[in-house]
């Protein structure tokens, strides 16, 4: 059978540490066999137990000092390290032969999507064995603005790796229910984020001089860029805290890999 690479991909702060930490607990609560790869350097708490860590080689102190370099250019430098070592990392995985593979990407998320990093694992693993969860951060997603370019974000790391992904919003437990419900119509209908951002737009747009009110701007544009693309997708609520929603993110794994049917038949 083989692998699935689930990447847990998310801007800074959007809970990919503890999706990866949840995801395995749940996949082990079900008796689905799986591994957890910890890709960032940087990491100093993680609170699961990594099967494979990056850290094993090199951590982003290491960096700093062999480097002579600040943290930023650590990150970067860490980021191409990661490459050198994808043919041991391959190693191991194969040793471990698990029909799960979780990977845990940096915290800055376009040291692993802008990066060759990114694009040499999807590439060494097979496109077809590999699937992106996107997070999205609750606290950005809450204004249009804000959940536009989480999504705009998304689209530059699908384009980037070329290959499936699924759209979770994470720490959905910690939004009020109306701002839980506000967010998912929002990527289930389209059109009920759009004039919540030409309202937000009139109102900036009337602040400046020999502007009129209604005139459209870059939100709109990239609006509508989005929509054409259907770069939109229905969110996955989840809370690593409680487990849920962690079978949905399971379900939509099967339904791109194998038309619905359950890993466990197929297992046992």
């Amino acid at each position: 059978m083989d692998q699935i690479y689930v990447f847990v991909v998310g801007t800074a702060g959007s809970g990919k540490t503890y999706f990866t930490k949840a995801f395995s607990e749940w996949l082990d609560f079900k008796k689905i066999d799986n591994i957890t790869i910890n890709l960032d350097p940087g990491a100093e708490n993680v609170p699961y137990s990594a099967d494979i860590d990056v850290r094993e080689w090199f951590t982003l102190e290491d960096i700093m000092v062999k480097y002579n370099v600040g943290p930023n250019g650590a990150q970067i430098i860490g980021a191409d390290l990661i490459a050198t070592k994808i043919d041991e990392i391959k190693d191991e995985i194969e040793y471990y032969n698990s029909p799960y593979v979780i990977i845990d990407t940096p915290g800055q998320m376009e040291l692993f999507t802008l990066r060759s990093s990114g694009e040499l694992f999807v590439r060494v693993f097979g496109e077809k064995n590999c699937v992106m969860v996107y997070l999205y951060d609750p606290i950005i997603s809450k204004t249009p603005s804000g959940f536009l370019s989480l999504i705009f974000m998304a689209s530059s790391a699908v384009l980037r790796l070329n290959i499936p992904h699924i759209a979770v919003l994470s720490k959905s437990d910690i939004l009020p229910n109306h701002e839980l419900e506000k967010i998912l119509n929002w990527s289930i209908n389209p059109d009920f984020i759009y004039s919540e951002l030409l309202e937000m737009e009139n109102k900036e747009l009337s602040k400046l001089s020999n502007t009129r009110i209604g005139e459209k701007g870059i939100a709109n544009d990239l609006f509508h860029m989005l929509k054409d693309l259907k770069f939109f997708k229905p969110l996955i609520p989840v809370s690593s805290t409680t487990g849920f929603g962690m079978d949905d993110v399971y379900d939509e794994i099967q339904e791109i890999y194998y038309g619905g049917d359950d890993l466990e038949k197929l297992i046992y």
